[in-house]
């Protein structure tokens, strides 16, 4: 896909990384170098295929939610052409656990730094528990606010 929508056909169809925000924003963006965490890059998971997706000129090391789905409908969870307010009305309405019942876009969570929690069988072994903040994720919500959000699942 020319937007940089799941590159490798090993991922799944939801695949959350910012890549296609690259492009898209490409005009608004003054430097491609606001996709791309510093502490994500310099770190071991800065390489990771989960983790870095390249576009044009530079590469991405975040993960952006829920816009990433080719579905028609779109589903309940998934932001794709939707105003925030019918966003947040079909993520409660989606009953997503990992979601919870967001009662604004205040509880939204849309981009994250990549993390790689110890508890998930699928996760790589060479990958489990790694996060590039220590103890947590840093994360940024729909309001525009942001937040760090310590998580036990990870070791550092």
């Amino acid at each position: 896909n020319s937007l940089g929508y799941k590159p490798w056909s090993t991922w799944p169809t939801s695949d959350p990384r910012t890549g296609w925000a690259a492009v898209v924003f490409s005009s608004y963006v003054k430097s491609n170098e606001v996709w791309s965490c510093p502490s994500v890059a310099s770190s071991e998971l800065g390489a990771a295929q989960q983790v870095e997706q390249s576009f044009g000129t530079g590469s991405s090391r975040y993960w952006m939610w829920r816009f990433d789905r080719p579905d028609d409908p779109v589903p309940l969870d998934n932001f794709w052409g939707k105003t925030p307010d019918q966003a947040v009305s079909d993520l409660a309405a989606a009953n997503n656990p990992q979601a919870g019942k967001p009662e604004g876009v205040a509880d939204v969570e849309m981009v994250v730094d990549p993390y790689f929690p110890k508890t998930i069988p699928t996760v790589p072994a060479e990958l489990k528990g790694l996060t590039a903040h220590f103890g947590g994720r840093n994360r940024l919500f729909a309001d525009g606010h942001a937040k760090r959000l310590r998580d036990s699942r990870t070791d550092r």
